[in-house]
């Protein structure tokens, strides 16, 4: 990992037409355009600046036409501010190899980081292959009816540019960290290709689609843990331009280990350029967060906040328990005395535990709120401290509370 210092930490703002989003600042996913259980309004409340949605699920429900017909994703779900959305590339491979983004260190790199057959093209144990890649795309079975669909990173563009985001990502290709070193290499230049492919196509719709303001481009590094690969990506998409188009920023993708994410995010913002906004995919733990801050990391999303929550956890200052334990079932107090969110400052712990153990929908709203609030307040910190110099000392502080030692 890198050292422990906030030495590429660094604060700033990224404008959009619906407003600027003051980074380093985490984005909720909402990725049916609706972070379950909870309303837009609430995720404003909260503190929330931006929402990501996936493009590929709102394509097959309820259609893309149809989100751009109602003003785009923004009007759609009557969420004001920023919005983001996603190329298909993680469905791409969780529905081709049905394997998880980060595995286990065994299948941590080098040539023999395959999968158990030693097959590049196996599946995850259990799953069927419903995705197929070659050079111009992926063809893929939808989860809904099993009705079969074509992905080119022109038809990934036409789909984001009518879902009408503030923020979009180049159609990308995610490994695995079971995949060789030789298809790694054979799937970045892949990607390369499909990201000059994407900022063509976006220039023709930008020009074509003067009904909506600008919608930026992000291009998405991957290369797994390879540093050379990661390297390569960086420097390619961060010096790319097609005929005067290049990505307004980057998104930093794909398969890694959480012991080697500072030193993968190192290098990549090592090689990109200082002044456009770089994303982390798919990254919300505590120190994950401050890891990926101190090197060099803008902006995040993850599901997680929102998925344990309805599954009864919560996060607290010194760290994560389940609501559905039994030293909650009378514990008439806050799930957390520090917080200030909704569900704190207006409902208990015992309150909640019952509505777990009752089976009511409710559990989920309020303890999403928790926990978006949770991580949306710790990155606001983050910001904070880096504009005050204390960085480090914030790292120290909450790291150590949440794990019982810094991190």
């Amino acid at each position: 990992m890198t050292a422990r210092t906030g030495a590429r930490a660094r604060a700033g703002r990224i404008t959009t037409p619906h407003g600027t989003i003051a980074t380093p600042a985490f984005v909720p996913v909402g990725t049916k355009a609706t972070v379950k259980a909870v309303l837009p309004e609430s995720m404003a409340e909260l503190g929330a600046q931006a929402i990501l949605a996936n493009a590929y699920h709102l394509y097959l429900q309820p259609g893309h036409e149809l989100v751009d017909d109602a003003g785009g994703l923004g009007a759609f779900m009557n969420w004001p501010g920023p919005t983001y959305t996603d190329s298909g590339g993680f469905q791409v491979m969780s529905l081709g190899a049905g394997f998880k983004k980060v595995l286990s260190s065994e299948f941590s790199g080098g040539e023999k980081a395959r999968t158990a057959s030693g097959e590049d093209d196996d599946v995850a144990e259990g799953k069927e292959r419903l995705a197929h890649v070659d050079d111009d795309g992926v063809t893929f079975r939808s989860f809904i009816n099993g009705d079969v669909h074509r992905f080119t990173p022109e038809i990934s563009m036409q789909i984001q540019h009518s879902l009408g985001a503030d923020i979009m990502f180049a159609f990308d290709e995610l490994t695995t960290l079971m995949n060789s070193r030789s298809y790694q290499e054979r799937a970045l230049e892949r990607t390369r290709l499909w990201a000059q492919r994407c900022l063509v196509e976006h220039a023709r719709l930008t020009a074509a689609r003067t009904h909506r303001p600008y919608q930026q481009l992000w291009g998405v590094i991957q290369g797994a843990q390879y540093e050379d690969l990661r390297r390569t990506a960086a420097r390619d998409l961060g010096t790319m331009d097609k005929d005067g188009q290049r990505f307004d920023g980057f998104g930093i993708g794909g398969a890694l280990e959480k012991e080697n994410l500072g030193t993968i995010v190192g290098w990549v913002t090592d090689e990109l350029p200082e002044d456009r906004p770089r994303h982390l995919l798919g990254i919300s733990e505590v120190d994950d967060l401050f890891v990926a801050v101190a090197a060099g990391a803008d902006t995040f999303d993850c599901v997680s906040p929102s998925r344990v929550a309805r599954n009864s956890a919560v996060y607290t200052r010194t760290g994560r328990v389940n609501l559905t334990g039994s030293r909650y079932r009378r514990l008439f107090a806050p799930i957390d005395e520090t917080c200030d969110c909704y569900t704190c400052t207006h409902y208990t712990a015992a309150y909640i535990h019952h509505l777990f153990r009752a089976k009511e929908m409710l559990s989920s709203t309020l303890c999403t709120i928790h926990n978006e609030r949770f991580v949306v307040r710790l990155v606001d910190e983050i910001r904070a401290a880096i504009a005050a110099g204390e960085f480090d000392a914030l790292r120290e502080e909450r790291t150590g509370a949440y794990y019982g030692e810094p991190r």
